[in-house]
């Protein structure tokens, strides 16, 4: 799994002399060396610690005259020759030599770079230089390298400059359909080059002429076989012998590929699997190892983009180790994929389907930078899967460096954990900070520059098994990490440092266990180190391996090594004396068992003990002595992933084999790892991640529990986001932290910033339901019980009911054929809602998983769950009144509208009651749209069905309402409508009796109260204010008018009393606000009320901060008399 992090950087390239195109012709980084063939010169750099130019090599003016610009290029395996063709169809081979002079860095440290000198061996036109064609990229060997050109033909040249003339390759006898595909009829009058067919003896039987322009090459050495793309999207598979390119006869033409829209193809060898990018942008991917059967395709169409925006796909770059891929675009953007389809990275901005910045981004647009944006012509990957070089198409002044970090993904000879989660980069490791699982953080932690600056790259890391401390490797030597002291250990001895060439890490117990390359032998050997002290002196244990181990794990006290092509050796290791610096402990490795494998299968990428799975009640048990050597007892079986993604188990007894699945990338054997009573996995057996998403494995509920015949998979619907990697566990909170990318932009940088974002994804629910389905009710109440109080358990409660009710949904086809009657047997569905009650989010759990499913099955769910009145009532007693409110509507379903009228007018006096005034203003909505919707059955049932409490039988005049009736509105006559505006009534007149007027406003708001209808009424009755002065110092103390929100609620007030014109409210609040201009308005029309005001405020000495604004009135009001008699 590779993530991009930080800021990409930039390598400035020197500009072209004069160049037509402004197009880098070739990128490619081998031994920690970049060459880049720009139009008019090659530059050869650096791509290790220090990106460094090394070299380069410049043409002339009058070569670039005569022989044309660099057009094609190829750099041999060896590093030390460079193939370019130029326009002209000059052949340039170049020599690389290094020379003896040193590049330090600062003026200190040596970093072992020497300049490098770039020289021209031969320059010479080809033969094939007058026939008008045109050519593709070129593919080679040690040897030889081959072009593909525009009349259908590969010509062969060697590293030697020899010209060894054009073919094509042989179809084999049994392909007639592959010969009838590629057979073409000749045309404007190109050269006859055909297709030769050949039966096993490689003698040639008859040759079809073609004509269609090979426009790409892509060559794969290990796999020894060559695919040939044609201009009009036909891809063949051609399969190479071992005497190289040399021979014409020996490349022959197997079956032809994809969906004739190909333009690009790239080869994975290690997993053996072929990608091919298409015109329509999409990726498709292939299965070399099964007859090139199609696998899956991925493209950006579910992110809402498609070919008009992205283009067709231009290239495609496998990692080192092909678990991922980069794939660029020929219009605008990179993306980097795993091999199961998640998107790790991508430089197109993450929006919408309906985004208005979906299509192509036009030139001079007014958005910060985003990188690629022109399309990606070229792009490599460095040796270590590190940085990812990109090169916009069209540019040719710079190389765009991606920075990535890779995480322990449990191959190979390193083992890990899954309790801790760990990137690593080339320099740095970032570690997810899962303490509070409510907010995951990637933390940074840069290695000590005195170790990485002499042993750079970070080459293994392996977490301990409790996730505390991490074992680091580079080049040479290892350090180690304490993660509670922030503390490094490194070696004292940087010649005991040097020693190490670590091949891999493994942690046991307290121990970290190196594979070491020992160079001066040439062999492999393990060492066991404590944890407390690096050093030769504290060597535990030094083990001579029989060759380089391809897989290890360790378990407890055992150990294993696997080497190739399938040999399994088990060590036991046995500690003697205390593990301490003050003691002097002894370890001795047993050989316990060895297999020796044969199979045709691909190569394991990964092994895992699995340990016998007891029943807790079982190991708990202090009565039997031998328990604990059952729980150390040698596992007997293991689990293999290997490199094409298939997944089985390995019994170690018998050397038996079952296949499990396919298409896995990762997994975790989660079963006997944890001794913490609160580790919420311990029922399950392992988990994998590939293609189909998360699955969930449990051992069999049989009579031998660990018979691999009977194991169960199950919840393959468990799958995380495409944009979310999984990366661990958290065991004691039932979760699965995965990472995605984020990008951040910033004014002061051109490029947006890369951060890895961790994820969780909670497993509890799958838990939960495997153990009520083997009816382990008591051990799924206590791990619910350990979970209750995680931040994801409600929802995981709520997930787990929805799963069963809606798996129950689905099988009621099937069982309303079934006749009725016999034994009543507890459904899952049962089980689930009986531990779900012992929980207080019970309530809000079911009403939830309710209204996430059709109203027609809530009967089903409330049979299980309890009756919706029963479970209503049981909330209100609770005064959990938002839920209670949910109810409302299964009420009306599974009971009837009037039953759901009567609770809802209850719940509305309740939370009138306790000033919940939005839930209430819901519970009036629904109260008079269900009154306009009830509609007896005849006009007879007024009179004779039994009256409910009065208020839930409507006149029929009630029954049509007009269509333009609000639904707030409060003209309908109606007893239904009359009760809820009591209550309302009655509930306006307590807040106006008390003035809280705060209150009021929020009514108001809140349920859309008419509030000048019930002025208008209540104008002599609650509304009235007796006292102004009491009034006002009174509503003062009320509002609180320091407060905006204090001031907002008075303007409103205001305004409604204007409408009404209700002078003693419109002068106290008035006043409160200071709104002079409203009291001159009503006073220079009253002047009595304007003495009678003036007077009791000067009066009383509590209005005192009103004088100012009294005498400032009766200025305007002396001026406005004045004005009218004159």
């Amino acid at each position: 799994m590779y993530m991009a992090y930080g800021w990409p950087q930039v390598i400035p390239l020197e500009l072209p002399n004069c160049a037509s195109t402004q197009q880098i012709v070739y990128l490619k980084v081998v031994n920690r060396l970049l060459l880049v063939v720009c139009p008019t010169h090659l530059e050869l750099w650096s791509s290790s610690q220090h990106r460094v130019r090394l070299g380069k090599y410049k043409r002339d003016a009058e070569s670039i005259r005569r022989e044309g610009e660099n057009l094609q290029a190829i750099w041999s395996p060896d590093t030390k020759l460079i193939a370019i063709l130029t326009s002209s169809f000059y052949l340039h081979i170049y020599k690389v030599q290094f020379t003896e002079k040193k590049i330090l860095i600062g003026g200190k440290q040596p970093t072992g770079l020497f300049l490098a000198n770039v020289s021209l061996l031969l320059g010479e036109q080809v033969p094939f230089a007058n026939n008008n064609l045109t050519v593709s990229n070129f593919i080679c060997d040690n040897k030889h390298m081959l072009i593909g050109l525009s009349d259908g033909s590969l010509y062969n040249i060697s590293w030697k400059g020899e010209f060894c003339g054009a073919f094509s390759p042989a179809v084999l006898l049994n392909s007639s359909t592959i010969a009838n595909k590629l057979s073409h009829h000749l045309g404007n009058g190109l050269p006859s080059v055909g297709v030769q067919a050949v039966d096993g003896s490689n003698h040639v039987n008859h040759v079809v002429s073609q004509t269609r322009a090979v426009v790409h090459l892509e060559f794969s050495i290990t796999l020894r076989l060559l695919f040939v793309l044609f201009s009009d999207g036909e891809l063949i598979q051609c399969s190479v012998s071992k005497r190289g390119l040399k021979h014409a006869e020996s490349i022959l033409v197997e079956r032809s590929l994809g969906s004739g829209e190909a333009v690009c193809a790239s080869v994975a060898p290690e997993q053996q699997i072929l990608a091919v990018g298409t015109r329509k942008g999409t990726v498709e991917l292939y299965d070399l190892a099964d007859s090139a059967s199609f696998m899956r395709s991925v493209s950006l169409h579910d992110w809402g983009y498609c070919a008009e925006d992205t283009g067709p796909v231009k290239c495609i770059a496998w990692t080192p180790d092909n678990s991922s891929f980069a794939v660029g675009w020929k219009l605008r953007g990179l993306t980097v994929w795993s091999i199961s389809g998640c998107r790790l990275m991508s430089t197109i901005r993450q929006i919408g389907l309906s985004s208005v910045s979906s299509p192509v981004v036009k030139p001079n647009q007014d958005l910060k930078y985003e990188p690629m944006m022109g399309g990606t012509s070229l792009m490599h990957w460095d040796e270590h899967g590190y940085r990812l070089y990109a090169i916009e198409e069209r540019s040719s002044e710079r190389i765009i460096a991606f920075s990535f970090g890779k995480c322990c993904l449990n191959r190979g000879v390193s083992g890990t954990t899954y309790a801790r989660q760990v990137i690593y980069g080339e320099d740095r490791l970032l570690i997810v900070q899962s303490e509070d699982t409510d907010e995951l953080k990637i933390l940074h932690l840069n290695l000590p520059v005195s170790y990485i600056s002499q042993n750079w790259p970070v080459l293994h890391v392996a977490a301990s098994r409790d996730g505390m401390y991490l074992a680091v490797a580079g080049r040479h030597g290892l350090i180690l990490y304490d993660i509670r002291l922030k503390r490094w250990r490194v070696f004292g001895d940087i010649t005991q440092e040097q020693q190490i060439q670590c091949q891999g890490l493994l942690w046991l117990g307290k121990i970290v266990v190196v594979c070491n390359y020992v160079d001066s032998s040439n062999t492999y050997e393990l060492l066991f180190y404590p944890r407390y002290h690096l050093d030769q002196s504290s060597l535990l244990c030094r083990k001579q391996l029989l060759t380089k181990p391809m897989v290890m794990d360790v378990y407890q006290d055992y150990l294993l090594v696997t080497y190739r092509p399938f040999d399994v050796h088990i060590y036991h290791v046995k500690l003697a004396g205390e593990l301490s610096p003050s003691s002097t402990p002894d370890l001795q490795l047993s050989t316990v068992r060895e297999l020796s494998i044969m199979t045709a299968k691909s190569h394991p990428a990964a092994m895992h003990f699995i340990p016998d799975q007891l029943p807790r009640e079982y190991t708990l048990r202090s009565d039997i002595a031998s328990s604990s050597d059952l729980l150390t007892r040698e596992p007997a079986r293991c689990l293999i992933l290997r490199m094409n993604g298939e997944l089985s188990l390995l019994d170690l007894d018998d050397g038996r084999e079952i296949e499990l699945t396919h298409s896995v990338e990762l997994f975790w054997v989660t079963c006997g790892q944890s001794e913490e009573k609160t580790n919420l996995i311990e029922e399950v057996s392992w988990l994998d991640y590939g293609h189909r998403g998360m699955q969930v494995w449990y051992p069999s509920p049989g009579v031998d529990p660990f018979k691999q015949e009977d194991f169960l998979q199950l919840d393959p619907e468990l799958e995380f986001d495409r944009e979310v990697y999984p990366l661990g566990l958290l065991p004691n909170a039932g979760v699965v932290v995965g990472v995605s990318q984020r990008m951040s932009f910033s004014a002061c940088t051109e490029f947006p910033c890369f951060e890895p974002s961790p994820q969780a994804q909670t497993i509890l629910h799958c838990l939960l339901r495997h153990l009520l389905q083997r009816d382990k009710r008591e051990e799924a109440l206590r791990l619910a019980q350990l979970s209750s109080e995680k931040p994801h358990f409600s929802h995981c409660l709520e997930w787990l009911l929805f799963t069963v009710f809606d798996a129950e949904i689905s099988s009621q086809n099937s069982s309303k054929n079934q006749a009725a009657g016999g034994n009543h047997t507890t459904s899952l569905l049962e089980k689930t809602c009986d531990l779900i009650r012992y929980f207080p989010e019970y309530y809000d759990v079911v009403v939830s998983v309710a209204r996430k499913t059709d109203g027609r099955h809530w009967a089903d769910l409330f049979s299980a769950a309890g009756r919706s009145t029963e479970l209503f009532e049981e909330c209100f007693q609770r005064r959990w009144y938002r839920t209670a409110a949910c109810y409302i509507l299964v009420i009306a379903k599974l009971e009837g509208p009037a039953v759901s009228q009567y609770f809802a007018l209850r719940l509305l006096q309740a939370t009138l009651d306790e000033s919940l005034y939005e839930l209430a203003g819901e519970l009036v909505r629904f109260l008079l749209r269900s009154g306009r919707e009830y509609e007896p059955t005849n006009t007879d049932s007024d009179r004779d069905s039994p009256r409910f409490l009065g208020y839930f039988l409507f006149p029929s005049s009630f029954r049509k309402q007009p269509q333009d009736a609000k639904s707030t509105s409060f003209k309908e006559q109606s007893a239904h409508v009359a009760s809820v505006k009591s209550i309302l009534q009655s509930h306006a007149s307590y807040l106006m009796s008390g003035k809280e007027l705060s209150k009021l406003v929020a009514f108001v708001k809140g349920t859309q109260f008419d509030l000048v209808e019930y002025l208008q009424q209540e104008r002599y009755g609650s509304a009235r204010l007796d006292n102004f002065a009491s009034g006002l110092e009174m509503i003062a103390q009320k509002l609180h008018m320091g407060t905006l929100q204090s001031r907002l609620d008075a303007e409103f007030l205001l305004a409604h009393m204007c409408s009404v014109k209700f002078k003693e409210w419109i002068v106290v609040l008035a006043t409160l606000l200071r709104r002079s201009e409203v009291l001159f308005d009503l006073f220079r029309h009253d002047l009595r009320l304007w003495k009678a005001y003036n007077i009791t405020m000067q009066a009383h000495p509590a209005f005192a901060e009103y004088h100012d604004m009294i005498e400032e009135l009766d200025e305007k009001l002396s001026s406005a008399v004045d004005a009218e008699e004159t």
